[in-house]
């Protein structure tokens, strides 16, 4: 069995959870144990215990985002001693990017990060897309260890036998990895969310006209700001218009999804898709009308999983008509 410890800041304790989750099947199989720092019991001393589980760890997962980078401690404690265990063979690290942020350049940029082009968890359509990925990443090299593993006796530091205490395999204690009670979210949490969500949508269309227009002569675009809760946008051939729609912030406290999208431009009182805010017990995400996004209807979208989703509705119509 793989031990595995996750560095990560705080400040992104929700998606370490959802990603604890998404490992419990190699945690059900006995391939990996887990463990973190939330797991320090009353009394015990929070450094040293830090230390003791890094130093014998086999798998170390940074969870990288901007607050991770800027942690002093992350900074000079965890990913040092990490960086220094994997360039000795004794542990492998694997780098999960979490959020958007410049992690290239850093000591763990050389690693091949967990999901396909180091793409941000948040940038996924839906955080269990992504979190699939890091679950095959690390049952990869668990499967690398266990293949050492059987082949040499693990080699450990003096000092790191040292310090650590006769019960060693403390690391294996069983205890649940479901400890996280659901969050509640004011209606401040709810507005903003709605709001960078909508907001989020506007840039992805503008952008994506953009580049499309770039990429493809006789194409012309328009994208329109109606006010600061609503744009419509069109593509045109030739000067002959082949697609149109309009997004909009809806009125959640009267039934109407928190954004909305419709073919035929602004027309509040109809629309194709909905979409509505909603939560997990740990994070605000949107749920389409139907579930015609592939997934469940109960899947929750990040705000570019929502965007993906609203343009793949507006393109697909643009094409039929130019097909």
């Amino acid at each position: 069995m793989a031990t595995l410890v996750f560095s990560y800041s705080h400040a992104d304790e929700a998606l370490r959870n959802e990603l604890e989750t998404h490992l419990s099947p190699l945690k059900r199989m006995g391939t990996i144990s887990a463990w973190h720092d939330r797991r320090i019991a009353p009394g015990q001393e929070f450094e040293h215990e830090i230390d003791r589980y890094f130093a014998e760890a086999n798998i170390i997962l940074l969870l990288v985002s901007s607050d991770f980078i800027a942690s002093d401690y992350c900074w000079n404690i965890e990913i040092k001693n990490a960086m220094a265990r994997h360039e000795r063979g004794e542990a492998i690290v694997i780098p999960v990017i979490l959020r958007n942020c410049a992690w290239h350049n850093l000591p763990f940029g050389k690693l091949l990060a967990a999901t396909k082009d180091g793409k941000p968890i948040t940038q996924f359509p839906s955080h269990d897309d992504g979190f699939v990925q890091v679950v095959d990443a690390v049952s990869k090299a668990a499967a690398r260890i266990d293949t050492n593993n059987s082949t040499q006796v693990p080699h450990a530091s003096t000092s790191s036998k040292a310090q650590l205490s006769p019960s060693v395999n403390t690391v294996l204690q069983p205890r649940s990895g479901n400890l996280s009670l659901p969050k509640t979210f004011s209606d401040l949490d709810k507005d903003r969310a709605s709001r960078e969500g909508f907001e989020y949508v506007a840039r992805y269309f503008e952008n994506s006209l953009f580049e499309l227009k770039q990429r493809n002569p006789g194409i012309e675009v328009e994208f329109q700001p109606v006010d600061s809760s609503a744009f419509t946008c069109a593509i045109y051939l030739h000067g002959t218009r082949t697609g149109q729609c309009g997004v909009w912030r809806g009125d959640r406290l009267h039934g109407v999804g928190s954004v909305c999208f419709s073919h035929d431009g602004m027309v509040r009182n109809s629309y194709n898709e909905s979409l509505s805010l909603a939560d997990n017990g740990q994070s605000l995400g949107f749920r389409t009308m139907m579930g015609f996004t592939g997934n469940s209807h109960n899947t929750l979208l990040t705000n570019e999983g929502m965007a993906e989703h609203l343009w793949d509705m507006f393109f697909k119509s643009v094409k039929q008509r130019m097909s």
